[in-house]
């Protein structure tokens, strides 16, 4: 068996580097290139080590324990106890989910005759098991997975911040109560340019019960102007309906078709706002491809401008 000690050393420079630079992702830390190298550096001389017979003696558990608090030591420095035993779970957590991974395809890809030929039995009756896994397997699925990793961690960071300004929105007409998830837009500036009114979007869809039926392929197709134009005189909202031009994605004047509410409650972090003087916008599509949000919410409707708040 030929061991190549400088591929070794490299592989593990390498990964851990990789494993350590997702830590400080997860941390939200910025730590020296140097100071990355040089713990990554420690990390693969103790790999080597292992072909080393005369210091076994170091390959226990206080001993790794002890390496990984100096590798996070070397790279992140020492700020306060509670942070850097986060640290030290982020950086356990993704250790293990890249082990996990590994070993996990490894398994998957495996076929019958050679999962049993790597059981064996201990002299007391124990059954082990032998795992062989080619190094440039590891190095692949390493990556995989550290990929795969950041792409979920990304996903949920980006839930989360969506998530803090989400809250819940409820709007009255004439007895009609529609409630769904809003989305606070602190960047959305549309307004009715005549009577200065915030505008409030929301999906067509929660008002399908409300709302001829033909209107929502018109509204989908953006021809809102000719549902009022077109609009039937026994309609019983004809008076709340209102178009208000808005400049779309290709900075060309299109028209959105607004219905005039009696009532808007926004609640959002524990405090309700409501509002009077306020336009929905239908749009005849979905706002959010996931559905976490119904409505984009007007940032006036989330302060105490001209209406009551409660806690």
């Amino acid at each position: 068996m030929v061991v190549y000690i400088d591929l070794i050393f490299l592989t593990n420079l390498l990964i851990d580097t990789v494993l350590l630079l997702v830590t400080a992702w997860m941390r939200k830390l910025r730590p020296a290139w140097w100071r990355l190298l040089l713990s990554a550096f420690l990390g693969a001389t103790y790999v080597v080590m292992m072909f080393m017979p005369q210091l076994s003696f170091m390959f226990t558990f206080l001993i790794k324990f002890g390496l990984s608090v100096c590798m996070l030591l070397i790279a992140f420095g020492f700020v306060g106890l509670q942070t850097f035993l986060r640290t030290i779970g982020a950086f356990y957590v993704v250790n293990f989910v890249a082990a996990g991974g590994i070993l996990g395809v490894h398994y998957l890809l495996q076929r019958r005759g050679e999962l049993f030929n790597g059981i064996w039995f201990t002299a007391t009756g124990g059954m082990s098991f032998k795992t062989q896994i080619a190094f440039w397997f590891i190095f692949c699925v390493f990556g995989v997975t550290m990929l795969v990793f950041y792409a979920v961690q990304t996903s949920r960071q980006r839930t989360e911040r969506i998530s803090s300004f989400t809250g819940d929105v409820e709007v009255r007409i004439e007895g009609v109560c529609v409630k769904c998830t809003g989305l606070l837009d602190t960047g959305n500036q549309l307004n009715d340019p005549l009577t200065r009114m915030p505008v409030m979007v929301m999906e067509a869809s929660l008002w399908s019960d409300h709302l001829p039926r033909d209107w929502s392929k018109f509204l989908a197709d953006g021809q809102a102007d000719n549902l009022v134009m077109n609009m039937e005189e026994s309609y019983a909202w004809r008076d709340r309906l209102r178009l208000v031009p808005y400049r779309g994605i290709n900075k060309s004047t299109a028209f959105m078709l607004a219905v005039k509410p009696d009532e808007v409650k926004v609640t959002m972090k524990g405090q309700t706002f409501i509002h009077h003087r306020v336009l929905i916008g239908l749009d005849g599509g979905r706002l959010s491809s996931e559905g976490r949000y119904q409505a984009v919410v007007h940032p006036e409707l989330a302060v105490s401008q001209d209406t009551d708040v409660s806690a």
